[in-house]
């Protein structure tokens, strides 16, 4: 049922050289590719790609083969069966195949997928977990030597990995089994033709238990490690100091939105990272009215202008930032924004600073999206209809608890309603709005990034305190 004996000692070997690189790469280390490269998650830009030669060593996030493996296994290991616990489901089951992968498969091992293949995880009550692949028997000798989970079953090829599957959940006799079928669409990798298959194998007694993986995959993939948000605290200073270098190089009168974009892609390029979200809306500028998620346009930035720079990067193909830094374009004679932008400023970074001081363990994200909306009706605020914040790391909009729900009195629902725990890791905004002389709107949405600790939200760099100012000549 296990591994053979020598698949395992190769693969306990090559764990230990992972954890070795991992420590490694943490403090700055060169660390030598392995021979194995298992893929990080899908729908990561650039994804595993390496830097042009020569390049490598001065990128501030060089290509690592080892590093994803090894933190990978680390949260298989720690986090995921309290996870399950917490979602009161039993048993996991992930179905992996070629071509079509479930959008899980990274996060679990599965990328590599042949034939069809089946990853199992049993948690008790108190969060210990058994792992278990099962594979073709001419798969099953190289997932055993990279496998991030306890063991890998061989069967032979031509043998129905269903009845495989039934047979491991009959002998541990799970009471609830999550299988990937969810509106969202993280944990929704379960074709229709593979659960009619998994049922037919598992009969009408054991399907009757299967339930929806989602609250396993949210309770999971919401906490960090420790290096994890290491790793995202650089990746956002980066962040910024891209947005700085490009707001730099505005000139009033003849710089446009999109030359400040192209300014940041041209710079992603020559340092090795790639988009956050999807390209076309990478970064966002906008010296404008209000727009909400766009792409940078042709607009010729002018004196009196408030710039937003919304921006974020994709560092080793994993981990993603959400940033939003700010300028004000001064008129000719300023140097200093004028007393109703330098009010509304104010505004915002208060509406930002009650936010922070409302995230702590046990509140739910409604609660620190009610914060702030309370300091937005104080000081007149136009309403803003978008929520305070939510989680980041895999992806911009990550899973996990959302910091809104609030808007108009609405109650806690939803995600909204979720409670913060340490190793959640978000991007929230500090807003305030107001009416133009046109008929538009206008936001500040100063974004930042924070990880939940114990005592509260902790800045993962410092967070803007004032006007970006750009001198109008």
């Amino acid at each position: 049922m296990d591994r053979p004996r020598s698949a395992r000692g190769a693969a306990d070997l090559l764990r230990a050289a992972r954890r070795l690189a991992l420590v490694l790469a943490l403090v700055g280390a060169t660390v030598p590719a392995g021979a194995c490269r298992p893929a990080p998650p899908p729908g990561s830009a650039g994804a595993g790609a390496a830097a042009p030669a020569g390049r490598a060593a001065g990128l501030p996030f060089p290509d690592d083969p080892d590093l994803w493996p090894t933190i990978r296994e680390e949260r298989i290991a720690t986090l995921l069966g309290p996870a399950m616990a917490r979602a009161g489901i039993d048993a996991w089951v992930v179905l992996a195949r070629e071509n079509a992968n479930d959008p899980i498969a990274a996060h679990v091992g599965a990328e590599n997928a042949g034939g069809l293949a089946a990853f199992l995880f049993f948690a008790d009550a108190d969060g210990r977990l058994e792992s278990l692949a099962i594979s073709p028997e001419t798969e099953a000798t190289a997932l055993a030597e990279v496998t991030p989970l306890d063991g890998v079953r061989s069967i032979a090829r031509g043998s129905s990995l269903y009845e495989a599957v039934a047979e491991e959940l009959r002998a541990r006799d799970p009471g609830r089994i999550g299988v990937n079928s969810s509106s969202r669409n993280i944990a929704d990798g379960l074709s229709w033709s593979q659960r009619n298959a998994l049922e037919e194998a598992l009969g009408a007694e054991l399907s009757s238990r299967l339930v929806s993986s989602e609250e396993i995959v949210i309770e999971w993939l919401s906490v960090k490690l420790p290096q994890e948000v290491e790793i995202m605290r650089r990746a956002a200073e980066l962040t910024e100091r891209l947005e700085l270098e490009a707001y730099a190089q505005v000139v009033p009168g003849v710089t446009t939105d999109a030359d400040v974009a192209r300014f940041l892609k041209r710079r992603m390029a020559e340092l090795g990272v790639t988009d956050g979200w999807a390209p076309e809306q990478n970064p966002n500028v906008n010296s404008g009215p209000d727009r909400g998620h766009s792409h940078a346009t042709d607009k010729v930035i002018e004196p009196g202008d408030v710039i937003q720079t919304d921006f974020g990067i994709r560092v080793h193909g994993v981990w993603v930032t959400d940033i939003q830094r700010f300028a004000y374009v001064l008129r000719p004679g300023e140097t200093e924004a004028p007393p109703e932008m330098a009010a509304r400023w104010s505004h915002a970074r208060e509406g930002s600073r009650a936010a922070r001081a409302a995230m702590r363990p046990g509140v739910t994200g409604w609660d620190v999206d009610r914060a702030q909306r309370e300091v937005l009706e104080r000081h007149g605020s136009i309403p803003i209809i978008w929520s305070t914040g939510h989680p980041v790391g895999y992806w911009a909009h990550d899973v996990g608890p959302r910091l809104g729900g609030a808007a108009g009195g609405a109650p806690p629902s939803g995600d909204a309603a979720r409670a913060l725990r340490p190793g959640h890791t978000f991007a929230f905004d500090g807003f305030f709005g107001w009416p133009q002389e046109d008929g538009t709107t206008k936001t500040i949405s100063v974004e930042e990034m924070v990880v939940i600790t114990d005592d509260g939200a902790e800045w993962l760099i410092p967070p803007q305190e004032e006007w970006v100012l750009i001198p109008s000549g």
